[in-house]
């Protein structure tokens, strides 16, 4: 396992500073300034934070922040150093400033059995959020038990090319070997798990710092408006981003390694009380991976993480798993892959999917096809108002994809009383290692409705591009599909889809054929190269 030492990167020791480093930068920002004035600076030193990473310095930085507030809003600027801190919480109208070499520590949470932690310090106290709190995981539910939270504020947000390392918290279940970090648990009190938090807020940017190892979550964005997190770099042992119930959400230029968890996250819990959904989103121009051991994206090294269990190299960008109000109106672009499974989309709780466009994609080296849309019925939310969700109106196209690793065809699959619904794909290139046998090519997918959803759960796959499920109006053109191994597995396998078009695909035929065809109305397929031009009104127990 790498070792990476944030001090190397961004920690400087008070003696190794000069005067440059610690200079106040021009910053200027219209969201928390008032009109034709400049926003007030609050240095936290000048408020008796030390930077020497060990003298806990949360005291003195949540005073800046208070000051910062009480004035009417302003800056609260970390010069270079390391400010160890447990519970730092935001307010309305302030932004956090992070200079290029100034670190926020997170001190080591009590241990188990321990009342408090480092210097007989806690975090604050995760909140209540009974009665929701049976309808999605522990750490979806709280949001005050953080090393930085906000609750109820606007504009304001989190500036500067700094450091936030989630050393102290917790990062939930076990999950293999992150480096010389202690577990916590994370349902104890005081223990901290996210590195940023943020409930019911409006009006927030975060822009171009750096999170190391943030616990559970190095983001849990619940119900916040008007976001951008732009230009971030995280490097984390779970979650890279979780965009729970927000709209009108700008993503750009980021990079995420969580090879234990997902990198870009929109989710739409029942954690606010209703069913909200994740709206109007872009995410563009992002690198994901769950390739590199913890903190060598960070330093640059990237060194490939060893083999080792419970690690399931994640790091994508998912829709889902928590998935009660939905997830409407959003493009995805320019994004890159590697190391790490593919797209996501995923209804498991009563969730609408509708109407996204994804484009312009890259990935290599992955651990899952390059797309899994599911519709279930799990349904973990109230009874009485939660019934079957939907995905309909997806379009993907200029989508690259080489050198899968395990499990590389994609599942698209809704339910027998409820497809998926107008799904485009088009101009999409798939190299896959091959391999794939007769044996997995008879293989029988059984419907599965309740269960947690991952690509695993349907075992080995028997098609080796695409296997499409409870589908009405797919329409597929420019694909091709190439193995570098001999393959025995169809390109294609439909299950019950209704309007099928195939125009211009190219695949290898096996003596199963490039199509399997179970129960399907209304089929064509054009200028083709894996089957003659066909036009079927119905076919079952078909291959062409």
């Amino acid at each position: 396992m790498h070792a990476f030492n944030p001090l190397r990167r961004n920690l400087l020791f008070a003696g190794s500073l000069g005067a440059a480093a610690t200079a106040l930068p021009t910053v200027s920002f219209a969201a928390e300034t008032s009109k034709n004035s400049t926003a007030s600076l609050f240095d936290v030193r000048s408020h008796g934070a030390t930077g020497d990473g060990k003298t806990l310095d949360s005291p003195a930085i949540n005073a800046a922040i208070e000051a910062a507030a009480q004035a009417g809003g302003g800056i609260v600027f970390f010069p270079a150093g390391a400010y160890l801190s447990f519970s730092i919480r935001l307010k309305s109208h302030v932004y956090l400033h992070l200079a290029e070499g100034a670190t926020i520590i997170a001190a080591d949470s009590p241990k188990p059995g321990d009342a408090t932690g480092y210097n007989g310090g806690v975090y604050d106290a995760a909140e209540s959020n009974a009665p929701w709190e049976q309808y999605q995981d522990y750490g979806h539910n709280h949001w005050h038990n953080s090393l930085i939270w906000g609750e109820n504020i606007h504009d304001c947000g989190i500036t500067g090319t700094g450091l936030v390392w989630g050393k102290g918290l917790s990062y939930g279940a076990e999950r293999g070997v992150r480096g010389d970090y202690p577990q916590y648990n994370a349902e104890q009190a005081g223990v901290g798990n996210k590195a940023i938090a943020l409930k019911n807020c409006r009006n927030v940017q975060f822009r171009d710092f750096s999170v190391l190892k943030g616990g559970h979550f190095a983001f849990l964005l619940t119900g916040v408006d008007n976001l951008v997190l732009e230009n971030l770099t995280i490097d984390t042992d779970r979650d890279g981003m979780d965009i729970d119930c927000c709209q009108n959400v700008r993503v750009s230029h980021c990079t995420v390694n969580s090879p234990w968890d997902d990198g870009i996250c929109p989710k739409s819990s029942y954690a606010l009380g209703l069913n909200r959904p994740t709206r109007n989103l872009t995410i563009d121009s992002c690198f994901v991976t769950g390739y590199y051991a913890l903190g060598s994206v960070l330093d640059g090294s990237f060194k490939k993480i060893p083999a080792q269990p419970m690690c399931g190299h994640n790091g994508r960008i998912k829709c889902g798993t928590e998935s009660n109000g939905g997830f409407i109106n959003i493009a995805i672009s320019n994004c890159v892959f590697e190391g790490c499974q593919g797209y996501s989309l995923i209804s498991a709780d009563g969730a609408k999917i509708e109407d996204i466009a994804i484009t312009n994609t890259t990935m290599r080296d992955l651990y899952s096809g390059p797309l899994f849309f599911y519709l279930g019925a799990r349904l973990r939310g109230p009874k009485e108002s939660t019934t079957t969700g939907s995905i309909k109106r997806i379009t993907v196209s200029n989508l690259v994809y080489s050198n899968a690793i395990r499990n590389s065809y994609s599942i698209l699959t809704g339910l027998p009383d409820h497809p998926i619904e107008d799904v485009k794909l088009s101009n999409i290139f798939i190299e896959t290692t091959g391999g794939g046998t007769e044996e997995m090519a008879r293989h029988t997918l059984d419907d599965v409705t309740t269960k947690y959803p991952e690509t695993t759960m349907f075992g080995p796959a028997p098609a080796a591009g695409f296997y499409l499920r409870h589908m009405q109006r797919v329409e597929m053109s420019h694909i091709e599909i190439t193995h570098a191994r001999p393959e025995a597995r169809p390109a294609f396998h439909l299950h019950e889809v209704e309007r099928a078009d195939f125009f211009a695909v190219t695949a290898p035929r096996t003596n199963a054929g490039a199509f399997v065809l179970e129960r399907v109305k209304d089929l064509r397929i054009g200028w083709s190269r894996a089957a003659a031009d066909t036009a079927l009104a119905e076919a079952d127990n078909k291959t062409l």
